[in-house]
């Protein structure tokens, strides 16, 4: 194998520019991966799927939503009066008008202001069905099923 040889001078430019690729590179791959991390926590921090609470008439909308396991679904209230979300039983809910699947925890939000919000996260696949407790009697009830 031959040899070339180089000037003093050629041979720092060559280094050089080896150099600034290899900085280049380094810096490409920096962008791609904070652009990669960047938009898997922006779709992580953004619920799946957004639930409205209305007043007239009082209803879930929608009232039926599908989501996958580690989904959150994120409950708004949009009207003028408090509203709820809840799958726990208890002295004023029946337990035929809420469930949760073996293996999940019941969620309540407890009493929301109007412009609040609750979320939750999904972690047992299922059908969840929950109620609004102060609306209860006009039928305001609604379902997510979640599956793997």
């Amino acid at each position: 194998m031959t040899r070339l040889k180089l000037s003093g001078s050629l041979r720092r430019r060559i280094a050089q520019l080896k150099g600034a690729s290899l900085i280049f590179v380094g810096v490409t791959l920096g962008i791609i991966l904070s652009a990669q991390l960047f938009c898997a926590s922006l779709a992580a921090a953004q619920p799946a799927v957004v639930v409205t609470m209305s007043d007239a008439p009082p209803r879930f909308i929608p009232d039926k939503i599908t989501a996958k396991v580690g989904q959150t679904v994120e409950w708004k209230n949009t009207g003028h009066t408090i509203h709820d979300v809840t799958t726990k039983p208890g002295p004023i809910v029946k337990a035929d008008q809420v469930a949760v699947p073996a293996g999940a925890q019941p969620f309540d939000s407890g009493f929301l202001a109007p412009g609040k919000s609750f979320s939750y996260t999904f972690t047992v696949p299922g059908s969840y069905r929950y109620i609004c407790i102060p609306h209860q009697a006009d039928g305001m009830t609604g379902e997510v099923d979640v599956s793997k």
